[in-house]
């Protein structure tokens, strides 16, 4: 069994869950589309996500941290993705996805303000191919939410009907 296999499919659309995390979601606007993902130097492959600040609403959150951690500042919030229960250090995690303008790079390096200065690695992975293997447990079961409430919100086609992302050759 998978880590997509195991995620569960339950999107909060009754339940009022209280996020403390925000996930900032970035697709490309290829077909299939690509979703943006980052190697962090010490912890492995991650989704953007930080912690909701005092005031601040979740959509805030993640594009505050869309900003903080990867650079793009130019980023509006297209759909909220529901919030989710991690399972870890009993955090909720609510899910955003952004829309960036402009032509993003196929990869590049932040070096992020916060976090002890760490320079993170982002590029973009198919959602048939995403690096479960390279990320901790936690970002494999939130991928696996992630992967079918894109599907569920009709936001990713089936990605074997429509080919790879650009980016499949790279060597995640």
């Amino acid at each position: 069994m998978s880590a997509y296999d195991a995620a569960p499919l339950f999107i909060d659309t009754e339940i009022n869950m209280l996020p403390d995390k925000a996930c900032a979601v970035v697709l490309s606007p290829s077909s299939p589309p690509c979703i943006l993902l980052f190697r962090h130097p010490l912890a492995g492959v991650q989704l953007v996500k930080g912690s909701i600040e005092n005031g601040e609403t979740p959509r805030e959150a993640a594009l505050r941290e869309l900003h903080e951690e990867s650079g793009i500042h130019n980023a509006t919030i297209g759909d909220d993705l529901g919030c989710w229960d991690s399972g870890h250090l009993g955090q909720t995690w609510s899910f955003h996805l952004c829309r960036a303008e402009g032509v993003l790079p196929e990869r590049w390096l932040h070096q992020t303000l916060d976090d002890h200065g760490h320079t993170f690695e982002f590029f973009w992975a198919a959602l048939d191919h995403l690096p479960y293997a390279e990320c901790h447990p936690v970002f494999q079961r939130a991928l696996g939410y992630l992967s079918n409430s894109l599907k569920l919100g009709g936001h990713w086609p089936d990605a074997h009907l429509l080919g790879g992302c650009r980016n499949d050759r790279a060597g995640l």
